[in-house]
């Protein structure tokens, strides 16, 4: 796959994903939109990949926000389209059937915080700055922005983020529950190697069915949600991963998954 604003590996069931914008603060424009697009429907299709991890190239930021030169020209109908653009994009990061971790270093502003948002998981070191400051620029935020983030953290919290446009730091982002955990800065990718490496032994079939249930949910009553659960436990107790691992649990062995 031949990629230019992006950086990709996969090894062991792992694939890394980098942004590599370095010279931008790693700001997502409409080419590296697009690889992101094609990578994550990629990643979707090969059962090889188990777990994602999505990372910025240099040290400054993990991505600060959209490339302003392109926002600048937006009329009223271009812009709608480019962020069901950016919207649909998220949406495929996040409904990829795979767990996705952000590793956060440096500024996560806008599209990168949303970017981030749309991951299944945040892990920030202490450098990290995230947030929403579209409407310093007349603007709100428009990948999801206003939806996850007041989803995850409370509308209160994400009012104050997008209302005032300031960036808070990774602690005061674990205390509102925007990141899971906060690390040292030469932790980083080894922690998220380390949740990346357990979330890989579980079985295939359970951890996309998992994603679901929360992940559709979450927008249906709690009485809807339930009888989904139930249906999703149902299709996973007819699976051969289902017998083999209860299988080696009696025989105290790992097990071997198939994905089936």
């Amino acid at each position: 796959m031949q990629l230019e604003t992006l950086l990709y590996a996969v090894r062991d069931g792992m694939a890394k994903v980098t942004l590599n914008r370095p010279k931008v603060l790693n700001a997502l424009n409409q080419a590296m939109l697009g690889e992101l697009e094609t990578l994550f429907n990629a990643i979707r299709n090969d059962n090889a990949i188990r777990v994602v991890l999505v990372s910025g190239a240099g040290e400054k930021a993990f991505a600060a926000g959209a490339d302003i030169q392109e926002l600048a020209g937006l009329g009223q109908e271009q812009g709608r389209e480019q962020a069901l653009h950016g919207q649909s994009v998220f949406a495929t990061i996040e409904n990829c059937g795979k767990p996705v971790i952000a590793c956060i270093r440096g500024y996560a502003l806008g599209g990168g915080c949303e970017l981030a948002l749309a991951c299944t998981l945040r892990i920030a070191d202490t450098t990290a700055r995230l947030g929403q400051p579209e409407a310093k620029l007349g603007l709100i935020p428009g990948y999801g922005g206003t939806q996850r983030l007041a989803r995850l953290v409370g509308p209160a919290a994400a009012l104050q983020m997008i209302l005032t446009g300031e960036m808070i730091t990774a602690e005061a982002a674990l205390r509102i529950g925007l990141v899971n955990e906060v690390v040292a800065p030469e932790q980083l990718h080894e922690r998220g190697e380390e949740l990346a490496h357990a979330m890989a032994k579980m079985a295939p079939l359970a951890v996309q069915k998992s994603l679901e249930a929360v992940q559709q949910g979450l927008d249906r009553p709690l009485r809807e949600a339930l009888q989904l659960e139930a249906a999703l436990f149902g299709t996973c107790c007819a699976t051969e991963d289902k017998a083999e691992g209860t299988r080696a649990f009696l025989e105290k062995r790992p097990p071997v998954w198939q994905g089936r």
